[in-house]
């Protein structure tokens, strides 16, 4: 694992738990030799992490669409920063370029992109570890919901299971590194059991 694909917000949140933690997670993957790649935004969550990132001298690597830098929203303190046409190539590169993807809290982006390569993990798509950084709880009422959706038979347990969640920054690193994708065949006869 060399490189981890961060999903957050464009905003910081009503509380300063949220930055404090996005600061600790950039620490956490400089301290694992690990190359941050997320969003390209230099405002909210995204650049709190980009710049804890560069501050402690690691490598950051931002995917932006060609209208959000046009709105003035792009950092431009990375160490590099592509700019790709739509929100299509930015997904499809920054999922290229990355080896785990976590999800830091966010809104409904972050939730979209999160559940992208989610799908995608369990259609087989990639073998990559996917993970929810819960700070403070924040991701309690999501995995309630997984949780529901494997007891009422629309999710397969190991899928449930595949998702890697921890509120620290170190463990969860380690859980990236650990997971084990599911071996069972989402389409089996026996794949709703």
């Amino acid at each position: 694992m060399k490189a981890v694909c961060v999903y957050c917000g464009s905003s910081s949140g009503v509380r300063p738990v949220y930055a404090d933690a996005a600061r600790a997670f950039g620490r956490a993957l400089v301290a694992a030799g690990l190359t941050l790649v997320y969003g390209g935004g230099r405002v909210g969550l995204m650049g709190v992490i980009a710049d804890e990132v560069m501050a402690v001298g690691g490598r950051a690597v931002g995917v932006i669409p060609e209208l959000l830098v046009d709105k003035e929203v792009g950092h431009t303190g990375l160490s590099e920063l592509h700019v790709v046409p739509d929100m299509h190539h930015r997904k499809k590169m920054m999922a290229d370029l990355s080896d785990a993807f976590v999800a830091m809290p966010g809104g409904a982006g972050t939730l979209e992109e999160l559940f992208e390569v989610y799908t995608w993990a369990q259609l087989g798509y990639h073998r990559k570890p996917v993970a929810l950084y819960n700070i403070d709880s924040f991701y309690d009422p999501l995995i309630a919901l997984l949780r529901h959706t494997v007891d009422e038979g629309f999710m397969q347990p190991a899928y449930f299971d595949a998702l890697c969640v921890d509120s620290e920054p170190v463990e969860l690193i380690e859980r990236l590194r650990r997971h084990q994708p599911p071996v069972r065949d989402k389409w089996a006869p026996d794949a709703a059991k």
